[in-house]
């Protein structure tokens, strides 16, 4: 029900939105066209006026170049007295989002088919049970509806495992079998059990040990130290997670007090910060060699301990792996409607102008209030990250070019793009997966979640750059 009156929110607040810009901004006279059949990256025309009608404040632009931009308006000289007025869409209208939604859902089934045929030699060798077994003394107190030894517990740990190290491609098969898994524990098929509301708001909090991609981008323009964004993004990362666990086990009212529970938190905490040490020690390049070998040498090693461990209990591997690898397919099928209605609300509230609505405002607020507003400029990352992780991408890129790599709004977006996670997506294929209709609370956990992982980010921005 959170779920179906967010979406409709969504849609109704992003037509709202766009009927009050085409009234009363002449610059939008064609925002429905672009809301339905326009594509990213579209130039639209909007009119051609004399360079004295321009507003005053951005003519000095020109003495640089023929070319200017205010509140995403742009201005081009085409003549010594004339201006060409024009828009660029930065989001696909609700056709190319629909598009774009079964592109993903069919991109995932070689990966998903891959990870699922493993798991389904791991499941019949016992690799999973056994994994659970390990984990079990920490889980089982965050997930006291779950049996002793379910296989939950090992495929929520391999999910986890992928997210830390960044390996989105192995996390979400892992998530999907484990939010199957926890499915065959809920004696209501259409409404969020406890475990699936803490595995999901954990999963979402995005802990993340190395951000390479972002790191990648900052070295590729020019940055002058592109890992010094490490530990604040860590830091950040950490944060949201332990938000998470702690409104949901507040909620659930689950005693993190216990001392396994102690005991693991401090001991990951520990592992953690003596990789930390390791790792602010080298480059870009060091650590991106680092990486590619923890995460790809952990991929091998699990598709092998699984063929070892099949072999050692005389299953028939190759029939257990393709057994495993169909529900692969099906799953991604199923997730295509569910996929498709959330990017679709998401493209109409980017395209509208919800977003930049929302910083406009914030930013007045902040201004009204003597504060600092460095931040945000930053800010839309955090914003767009919840809907789409590529825009957010985006976003940090345009932070970078517009304000420069060493900047503060870009330090700020590279910290916030490595610090979450992309909510809404998730909500659409973990719950779409499983045909799960009544999310209960995980939405509001999931973005309380977001905003402590948000506010550590601009404190740990302002700490380390100032």
């Amino acid at each position: 029900m959170v779920l179906s009156r967010l979406w409709s929110a969504f849609v109704v607040v992003a037509v709202i939105v766009a009927g009050v810009r085409f009234v009363a901004d002449e610059n939008y006279r064609t925002i429905f066209n672009d809301l339905v059949v326009g594509q990213s990256g579209d130039t639209i025309p909007v009119k051609v006026v004399d360079f004295a009608e321009i507003p005053t404040e951005i003519q000095p632009q020109f003495a640089q170049k023929n070319i200017a931009e205010q509140n995403n308006i742009f201005y081009k000289k085409i003549a010594p007295n004339a201006v060409q007025i024009f828009r660029v869409q930065r989001s696909d209208g609700i056709i190319g989002a629909a598009k774009t939604a079964v592109e993903i859902s069919l991109g995932l089934i070689g990966i998903m088919t891959l990870f699922m045929g493993f798991m389904g030699i791991a499941e019949k060798a016992g690799g999973i049970r056994l994994l659970s077994r390990l984990i079990q003394p920490f889980l089982s107190k965050l997930f006291p509806e779950v049996p002793k030894n379910h296989p939950a517990f090992g495929l929520m740990t391999l999910n986890f495992a992928a997210n830390m190290l960044g390996l989105d491609n192995a996390a979400t098969p892992f998530g999907l079998r484990a939010m199957d898994s926890l499915q065959q524990l809920n004696p209501n098929k259409t409404r969020a059990s406890n475990a699936q509301v803490m595995f999901l708001c954990l999963h979402a909090s995005g802990l993340t040990l190395i951000p390479v991609s972002i790191i990648a981008i900052r070295a590729a323009q020019h940055s002058a130290n592109p890992t010094e964004i490490f530990l604040p993004t860590l830091i950040a990362t950490f944060s949201a997670t332990m938000a998470a666990m702690l409104i949901v086990s507040i909620k659930q009212r689950i005693n993190l007090l216990q001392p396994a529970v102690i005991a693991f938190i401090g001991g990951a905490s520990a592992i953690i910060g003596a990789l930390v040490w390791l790792l602010v020690k080298m480059d870009s390049a060091e650590l991106d060699t680092t990486n590619k070998l923890i995460s790809n040498g952990l991929i091998l090693l699990i598709f092998f301990a699984t063929v070892i461990g099949g072999i050692y209990k005389k299953i028939n591997v190759f029939d257990s792996f393709i057994e495993g690898a169909k529900d692969g397919f099906y799953v991604c099928v199923r997730i295509i409607p569910y996929l498709v209605g959330m990017l679709v609300a998401i493209s109409l509230l980017r395209t509208s102008g919800v977003f930049d609505t929302i910083i406009n405002g914030i930013k007045y607020c902040t201004e009204f209030a003597g504060a600092d507003t460095r931040f945000v400029d930053g800010l839309p990352t955090a914003l767009i990250k919840p809907f789409s992780g590529s825009a957010a991408r985006g976003m940090m890129v345009d932070a970078i070019t517009t304000f420069g790599v060493d900047s503060f709004p870009a330090r700020l977006s590279a910290i916030l793009q490595g610090s979450s996670d992309t909510t809404f997506y998730v909500i659409a294929v973990y719950f779409g997966a499983v045909g799960v209709k009544n999310t209960r609370y995980t939405i509001g956990a999931m973005l309380l979640a977001d905003v402590a992982g948000i506010t550590v980010a601009i404190a740990m921005a302002f700490l380390f750059f100032g």
